[in-house]
């Protein structure tokens, strides 16, 4: 098949590498250069690195809606198939009509469920057991459309964001060349059940909620790695948790009940949470041990 690819952090690298090994992948679009590092370069996007190493031509539009110039060249390339993992913009209908057999998305839950940009991150934060990955054909509605294939799996208990994601991607991986392969004589079927939305975490997403259950807390550190990732406040400074996990016992929700070898331990409103490694603002990571003791930090200290 003639394969279009929309794509652009490094997620989605290894869909367009597995692609390029199996099809003629004849273009590649992805977000725009974003300014980078202290001096603000202009960087490409993970997917333009990889498709510019490779020879593939590129397309970094800004916009894709009433975009001229964009659709004749999407045109011109005469894909028969579009493929996108994490691209990050909407897909107008004039777009969206132009391969043959449509758009295919690789889409890490169970759709309906956790439609949106960040499916993986909210199915941890929320504690669920179980997720996958879809393979759905495109519509104009947001992660609407009738799926091609469904893989599901366990969240295994110490799996964070990044973890997760990957290994649904790499499944996803496998069932998108399958539905490549006998995409002709396919009949997506429409998505069934009650939806429900994963929009973009915001930073305040990170912040960790001592009123709540240790459980919880430890699910919501899983879901937002890498980014914004947990943090509470001392003294008026962030402090970054690296680590952490939950334990049984009872105490005031963010006073800190114990300081020990192996950590801080924190009352929660339901259990205790331990932090392993913290990371203090402008320091470097440490033991939650060494960060307590170097800060005053012992039994009845407040964690906001």
């Amino acid at each position: 098949m003639r394969v279009a690819f929309f794509g652009t952090p490094s997620w989605a690298v290894p869909v367009l590498e597995a692609l390029n090994r199996r099809h003629p992948v004849v273009l590649v679009v992805t977000q725009p250069d974003k300014p980078q590092g202290r001096g603000l370069k202009p960087t490409p996007s993970p997917v333009a690195r990889y498709a510019e190493v490779q020879g593939l031509p590129v397309l970094k539009p800004e916009r894709l809606k009433g975009n001229r110039e964009f659709l004749e060249a999407f045109k011109e390339a005469a894909p028969q198939v579009a493929v996108t993992a994490a691209y990050g913009k909407v897909l107008p209908k004039e777009a969206l009509e132009v391969p043959p057999y449509g758009f295919l998305n690789l889409h890490p839950s169970l759709l309906p469920k956790y439609r949106g940009p960040a499916p993986v991150q909210w199915a941890l934060i929320r504690g669920e057991r179980e997720t996958g990955v879809s393979i759905m054909k495109t519509e104009e509605g947001l992660d609407t459309g009738p799926l091609y294939a469904v893989w599901r799996t366990e969240i295994l208990p110490e799996e964070d964001a990044v973890a997760l994601a990957e290994r649904l991607r790499d499944k996803g991986i496998e069932l998108l060349l399958e539905v490549l392969e006998g995409l002709p004589h396919l009949v997506p079927v429409p998505q069934e059940g009650e939806a429900s939305y994963a929009p973009l975490l915001t930073k305040e997403e990170g912040r960790v909620r001592f009123g709540e259950s240790a459980e919880a807390i430890f699910n919501r550190h899983r879901g937002v790695q890498p980014w914004p990732g947990s943090f509470f406040f001392h003294g008026g400074k962030r402090v970054k948790v690296l680590r952490m996990r939950p334990e049984p016992g009872e105490g005031i929700p963010g006073v800190v009940q114990a300081v020990d070898r192996e950590g801080v331990l924190v009352g929660t409103g339901e259990g205790l949470i331990r932090l392993l490694e913290v990371q203090p603002e402008g320091k470097r990571p440490m033991p939650a041990a060494n960060w307590a003791r170097g800060h005053g930090v012992g039994p009845g200290t407040r964690l906001e």
